[in-house]
């Protein structure tokens, strides 16, 4: 039996297995999976084709070698057993209860299974009070509102599950499922050791359930913890691996998984949507717009995921797509938290901040850990000149996510703005730790030393040294180190970084006064230095400017006839006709 085939057994029975027990979101993701599985060319059919047509090509244009069926070393993609279902008959109380969770009355789906005492029902029953507990929590939120949602209210069942569940577990009565759900308590009342403890543990037993590896993955937050995780070699851990990659700013890392796992899962819409986003975090816009086009021709009603599409859209300025994009998800789904921001940053790029705000906060009301949304919005304040409402929002960002790079350079921008340069130093600080490869952060530090209040330019300096070596697109560090090391009375140093930045606007075909004040400060340093033919090189491309600076021009050209010749020099018009 061949991997492929072995991976579909796999995941059938894990589908069926996290349907029954309510577990919707992963049974989605195994699914997903499953049909992202490349097809046994002999069983096509007209009706399963639907995935290879028009888009293998451009799902491998983007990777970096050519990747086999062949699993990873190490990783097993066979060797975990299905585990068994109970063998008790749960009978037609499961049912109703199951009935009852699909209709969100979550206490009357546990009261049903009051007495059950099978594994299946306490946990379907656990769930269901935890859900409830949730559902509470939130109808509190919104009747005890404070600034920007902030609410103490908390899921009053945690402390009761807590204790049974670790009774269960004590006991060695309790499934894979009761772990997951163990585990989620445990972090939700701030256990977090033991809570990594109880989900790998409950991964290693039963792989196929992504809700509890994503738990996993958000108590994972920095690599040492990563590496401390004993984990089972499983083709699941690969999926974990290349998630938690991306999450610890490791976008190579990632990129890499994900391109080897397309050898087995290669028309996975999921791996394709990771990858563009690995790609975006590396800022390879031209890429992921690209792959983003792909994905919506073979999944046209897709929402998730389509915010950072709609992100970079809003970087590239492109207004008419990102229209199309926004009127797109507005027919789809127009409720959904993706769907908001979408339209949010489609009234930012119209520059309707106010409207955008308005979007941002629905998004919010819809799920309100939703970082984009936060992040979004407090930029939107900053825009406004709202500089307590962004700080708020920043705020809640990187309570969410405390690696959310965007929300500490938010910071960063807020605090400069109310003239604080040394508290907006330290969120920058923090920024370019989360993302030190984004060049746009290293500047704003740099600018940061320069303020009146700071004025430490060696340190400016290493900032923008590190933008230059970052891809600077937007061509401000080299033109800054020139100034700066012109201002510190460090000739070499100037010349050397405009001549690097006159080369680089060469190449980009751009004119304009950076261009002139390259040029005349190179003429000037090298007529200082007696070089006199590399002084008249930019001397005679001064000649063909029509400002001050082609007089400056001819007055270097005849200084230099002089010096060379020790006699009166001619005109220089002949030099330039």
């Amino acid at each position: 039996m061949s991997s492929k085939e072995s991976c579909r057994i796999e995941l059938r029975t894990a589908i069926r297995q996290l349907s029954d027990r309510c577990l919707y979101s992963a049974s989605k993701w195994a699914a997903e999976q499953l049909v992202g599985i490349e097809q046994d060319p002999a069983k096509f059919t007209p009706s399963n084709t639907r995935f290879q047509r028009g888009s293998s090509s451009i799902r491998r244009r983007f990777r970096t070698n050519e990747i086999t069926s062949t699993p990873p070393t190490g990783v097993a993609y066979v060797s975990t057993p299905v585990m068994e279902e109970d063998e008790a008959i749960h009978g037609d109380f499961y049912l109703l209860a199951k009935s009852y969770f699909d209709c969100r009355e979550y206490r009357r789906a546990a009261h049903v299974l009051r007495d059950q005492t099978g594994k299946k029902s306490v946990f379907l029953r656990c769930y269901a009070l935890y859900l409830a507990g949730e559902k509470r929590k939130e109808e509190e939120m919104i009747e005890l509102e404070g600034p920007l949602g902030k609410s103490d209210a908390v899921n009053r069942e945690l402390v009761s599950l807590e204790r049974e569940l670790a009774t269960l577990c004590k006991n060695n009565t309790i499934d894979p499922f009761g772990l997951y759900l163990y585990g989620l308590v445990l972090k939700e009342k701030g256990n977090e050791n033991l809570a990594r403890k109880v989900l790998v543990e409950s991964v290693n037993s039963y792989p196929w359930n992504w809700s509890a590896w994503s738990e996993l993955q958000s108590l994972c937050t920095t690599v040492d913890i990563l590496n401390g995780l004993n984990l089972s070699n499983h083709w699941m851990k690969e999926f974990f691996l290349a998630s938690i990659y991306q999450e610890l700013r490791m976008h190579n890392e990632s990129l890499s998984k994900y391109e080897n796992l397309q050898g087995m899962f290669t028309f996975s819409n999921y791996i394709q949507a990771q990858i563009a986003k690995a790609r975006y975090s590396l800022r390879e816009f031209e890429q992921v717009e690209v792959i983003f086009e792909d994905l919506l021709r073979n999944d046209p009603y897709r929402v998730e995921d389509m915010d950072t599409y709609s992100n970079v859209l809003y970087t590239k300025e492109c207004f008419s797509a990102l229209s199309y994009l926004a009127h797109r998800v507005i027919m789809t789904d127009k409720y959904r938290p993706e769907s908001c921001c979408i339209i949010g940053n489609y009234y930012s790029l119209k520059g309707q901040h106010e409207k955008s705000v308005v979007y941002f906060r629905r998004a919010l009301k819809l799920n309100k850990n939703y970082l984009s949304a936060w992040t979004l919005m407090g930029h939107e304040y900053v825009e406004m000149k709202n500089t307590p409402a962004a700080v708020d929002a920043y705020r809640r960002a990187v309570d969410i996510n405390p690696r959310d790079y965007r929300a500490w350079y938010g910071l960063g921008q807020a605090y400069e703005m109310m003239g604080m340069p040394h508290y907006a130093l330290h969120y920058f600080r923090k920024s370019v730790f989360f993302q030190p490869i984004d060049s746009r952060l290293w500047i704003a530090m740099a600018q940061c030393y320069e303020s009146e209040q700071l004025h430490m330019l060696e340190e400016a300096i290493k900032c923008y040294k590190r933008a230059a070596n970052c891809n600077d697109t937007e061509a401000i560090a080299l033109h800054r180190l020139a100034m700066l090391h012109r201002e510190l009375d460090q000739p070499e140093e100037a010349a050397f970084y405009y001549k690097k930045d006159l080369e680089r606007m060469e190449a980009e075909e751009r004119e304009g006064p950076n261009v002139v004040e390259a040029l005349m400060f190179l003429a000037t340093h090298y007529k200082t230095q007696k070089k006199f033919e590399e002084a008249e090189v930019y001397c005679t491309r001064l000649l063909d400017y029509t400002g001050p600076e082609r007089e400056t021009a001819k007055n270097l050209l005849r200084g230099m006839r002089i010096a060379q010749s020790g006699f009166p020099s001619m005109d220089v018009e002949h030099f330039h006709p």
